[in-house]
C-alpha cells in the first residue's frame, strides 16, 4: 500500500505537566525517508510512538492523504514498526515470527508462504528460516524484526533506534542493508535515532528535536553545513563553540583571540557564539589571521588523525581533528578558516 501524503498537524503529547512533544508540524511524502533526530528525551520516540497510535495525542492530528488517522487503533493504520529491542517471539522460528502479523490478518496461506518467502530472501534470511532467535546473532535478529514489519507492506515503515544494540561494524551493515530496502521497495520510513552520522548517511529530510520542540526541519546537507541554531550546530558536530562579542563589521572577539572576515549572518552587536568543527581547525606554521594559541591536553588516537583537546588561553576548550602528530603539553598555533565559522546568538 502506498500514500501520497501523511500530515503530522501540531501534534502534542503530555504527561501529566511534563510536555514531552509540543506542535509536531510535518509532512512526508511517500516514498520518503525521514528520520527524527535528537538526545534522549528530546520527544523523538513519543513522536513515533504517537504516529503508530501506541500513545494517545493531547493536542493535533495526524492525516493520512486528507484522513484523519489518530483516532485509529493501532493496527488499523497500516504501518510496520521496527523496534529497538527486536521484540521477537522466542518460542518461534523465523519463519513463524515473519508470518506472524499476516497470520493476525488472516491471509490466505499461499499468499502468507510468498510473501514470508519474499521478505525473508529480501534480507538475506532464506538459509535461517528455521532457526529460533536465540540461534541468532543480533545482526541477524534485526533483520527479522524488519522482515517482519516489510512483509505486511505496510503504508509506513516507523524504526525506534533500530542499530543502537548492535557493535560498530554491525550497524554499518545494517545501515547499508536498510537503506537498500527503503531503495529496492519504495518504503515510506520515519527513523528515530541520536545518531547524527546514521542520519545523515540514511534520511532524505532531518527533523532535529529538542525538549519536545522541533529546532530544524531539513535535508542532510542543510542542516549539516547550515544548522538552525547553536543547539542544531553543537549536535551535528560543531564542538567548537565559543563565546565571542562583536567588533568590527565581520570580526569577532574572544577570550585571548580574534576571528576576522567572520559572516555574522545578520548579529551585529553584543554576545555570540563562534562555531566551528575539529576537523576545520588546521595547525599553522606561524602566527597570522585567524590563528590561535593552545595548550594540548587530551590526544586520542584515531589512525591517520588524533583528536586533540586545546585549552585556550581564556580557559575554554578547543577540539581539533589533525594528521599532525601532537602531544599533551605541546603549545600549538591553530589556523580556523574564516569560511568555516558560523555565529549564532548566545
Amino acid at each position: 500500500m502506498s500514500f501520497a501524503e501523511l500530515h503530522i498537524d501540531r501534534v502534542s503529547r503530555a504527561f501529566g505537566e511534563h510536555i514531552a512533544l509540543r506542535d509536531l508540524e510535518l509532512t512526508i511524502k511517500g516514498g520518503e525517508f525521514v528520520a527524527l533526530l535528537g538526545p534522549s528525551g528530546c520527544g523523538k520516540s513519543t513522536a513515533l510512538n504517537c504516529l503508530a497510535g501506541l500513545l494517545p495525542l493531547t493536542g493535533g492530528q495526524i492525516l493520512l492523504d486528507g484522513r484523519r488517522i489518530d483516532t485509529l487503533p493501532p493496527e488499523k493504520r497500516g504501518f510496520g514498526m521496527v523496534f529497538q529491542n527486536y521484540a521477537l517471539f522466542p518460542h518461534m522460528s523465523v519463519r513463524r515470527n515473519v508470518a506472524f502479523g499476516l497470520s493476525m490478518r488472516k491471509v490466505a496461506r499461499a499468499e502468507r508462504e510468498r510473501r514470508v518467502d519474499e521478505a525473508l530472501r529480501l534480507v538475506q534470511l532464506t538459509d535461517h528460516a528455521t532457526k529460533f532467535p536465540a540461534q541468532l546473532s543480533g545482526g541477524q535478529q534485526q533483520r527479522v524484526a524488519i522482515a517482519r514489519a516489510i512483509v505486511l507492506e505496510p503504508r509506513l515503515v516507523l524504526m525506534d533506534e533500530p542499530l543502537s544494540n548492535l557493535d560498530a561494524a554491525l550497524r554499518l551493515e545494517m545501515r547499508s542493508e536498510i537503506r537498500r530496502l527503503h531503495q529496492t521497495l519504495g518504503l515510506t520510513t520515519v527513523y528515530v535515532t541520536h545518531d547524527q552520522e546514521e542520519a545523515l548517511a540514511l534520511a532524505d529530510r532531518l527533523v532535529v528535536l529538542r525538549d519536545g520542540l522541533v529546532q530544524q526541519i531539513g535535508s542532510p546537507e542543510e542542516v549539516y553545513a547550515h544548522p538552525a541554531n547553536r543547539y542544531v550546530a553543537g549536535f551535528m558536530g560543531y564542538r567548537n563553540l565559543l563565546p565571542v562579542t562583536m567588533s568590527t563589521q565581520d570580526t569577532v572577539v574572544g577570550n585571548g583571540f580574534t576571528l576576522a572576515g567572520i559572516n555574522r549572518d545578520g548579529l551585529t552587536e553584543g554576545g555570540a557564539v563562534a562555531a566551528f568543527r575539529p576537523t576545520d581547525v588546521t595547525v599553522a606554521d606561524a602566527d597570522g589571521e585567524n590563528t590561535v594559541r593552545a595548550a594540548v591536553e587530551i590526544v586520542e588516537y584515531h589512525g591517520r588523525e588524533q583528536a586533540v583537546e586545546a585549552r585556550l588561553p581564556g580557559g575554554e576548550p578547543l577540539h581539533v581533528r589533525t594528521e599532525s602528530r601532537l602531544a599533551p603539553g605541546d603549545e600549538v598555533l591553530f589556523h580556523v578558516p574564516r569560511e568555516r565559522v558560523l555565529v549564532f546568538a548566545p
